[in-house]
């Protein structure tokens, strides 16, 4: 079987409507009817709303807190326009953080879920994203454990990455298996 991986010579938002145009184009292939698409302050989200017109398309953003107390970055005028269109808006606690971060942050020692999250930064900031905002979908029930997803992930800002999973239960995390790489940056 042979696949084709689009690489992208910078990381980062440049790429998103690139990264939209693969992950569409894949999913119309495979017959995927879900997307996962990591957003932040929502601003990615109301693009790729757009560019994902006819999915069910389920967004993954920050859990309040995340950066400053009490703080949601994902915009109410962002989730607003997002949810009029048919989006889902996923806010909830990383995968790869939540009490690990925790004592890394008191303690400053890596626990497993740093070690997990750098492990796969290997591959790029945003196959770690698309890998663990899988698995937040899947825990959430937006998605389902036995059918493939397009997952999107970036590196800082905007889309940059596409990959074809099954997405597992975060406490299957090995049994999370990549089935096509779709498009990423090289470097």
């Amino acid at each position: 079987m042979e696949g084709k991986i689009t690489y992208f010579d910078k990381t980062g938002a440049e790429n998103s409507e690139a990264t939209y145009r693969i992950a569409r184009q894949r999913a119309e292939e495979l017959g995927i009817k879900k997307i996962v698409v990591a957003s932040t302050t929502g601003s990615g989200a109301v693009k790729a709303i757009e560019a994902l017109k006819g999915f069910k398309v389920i967004f993954v953003s920050h859990a309040t807190g995340f950066k400053d107390p009490n703080i949601q970055r994902f915009t109410e005028e962002n989730r607003k326009i997002v949810e009029s269109k048919g989006g889902i808006l996923l806010t909830m606690t990383h995968t790869f953080a939540g009490l690990s971060r925790a004592l890394r942050t008191k303690t400053n020692t890596a626990t497993i879920g740093d070690i997990v999250a750098e492990t796969l930064r290997v591959f790029g900031h945003g196959t770690k994203v698309a890998i663990e905002i899988s698995m937040m979908a899947a825990d959430a029930g937006l998605v389902r454990t036995d059918e493939n997803v397009i997952s999107i992930g970036g590196t800082s800002q905007g889309s940059d990455t596409a990959l074809m999973l099954t997405p597992v239960n975060s406490q299957n995390f090995f049994d999370l298996r990549i089935k096509e790489i779709l498009c990423k940056p090289h470097f």
